[in-house]
């Protein structure tokens, strides 16, 4: 993971309107507002669009279970090099249930020792970091086990984490206090 200097600066959450403020206590830890929203919130409008999309692709409300929806975030935050990314997700992958060996295969690849189907998932967000497209291959392993909605939003899920990883990377969003590696 390359290491990612702070470009846009933490937002004032106390000169948000009341509306803003609110959105942004919907995203706390520890009873404080994540570094992700400290520096979106600088833009309201677009973080409350961006939020809307963003509570589906995480929610139960998708087709994915949760276990396969973190494999395919923990794999394109590793892809890109996006250490808030992955260090948020490694945490909701535990409570998803993958294990610190699956977590730890993720960053190894569709090769790491999986399940047809685990690999296919690992290898459908290296396909879109590699080609923009899921290769013919990798889709049909996956049909066969997926509907075309869970389809759908594996492709969603893991354009959905391409963007957020490349805002944080490019924002310089520092880790959270509580996670591994950050800055104390």
């Amino acid at each position: 993971m390359v290491e990612r200097k702070q470009r846009v600066p933490f937002c004032d959450i106390s000169k948000l309107t009341a509306e803003e403020r609110e959105m942004a206590d919907r995203n706390q830890v520890n009873g404080k507002t994540i570094n992700i929203f400290r520096v979106l919130m600088n833009h309201p409008r677009l973080t409350r669009a961006w939020t809307r999309f963003a509570g589906y692709i995480l929610s139960d409300r998708q087709t994915l279970k949760p276990r396969e929806r973190e494999m395919i975030i923990l794999r394109i935050g590793w892809l890109n090099q996006s250490p808030y990314e992955f260090e948020q997700h490694v945490r909701i992958a535990k409570q998803s249930g993958l294990s610190d060996d699956e977590i730890d295969r993720i960053t190894k690849g569709s090769t790491a020792g999986w399940n047809e189907i685990d690999a296919a998932l690992i290898q459908a967000a290296d396909d879109l970091f590699e080609n923009s497209i899921v290769s013919d291959d990798t889709w049909k392993t996956l049909s066969e086990r997926f509907s075309t909605q869970e389809m759908m939003d594996v492709v969603f899920t893991i354009g959905q984490y391409n963007l957020v990883s490349w805002a944080l990377n490019s924002c310089g969003v520092p880790l959270d206090d509580y996670l591994p590696g950050a800055k104390k």
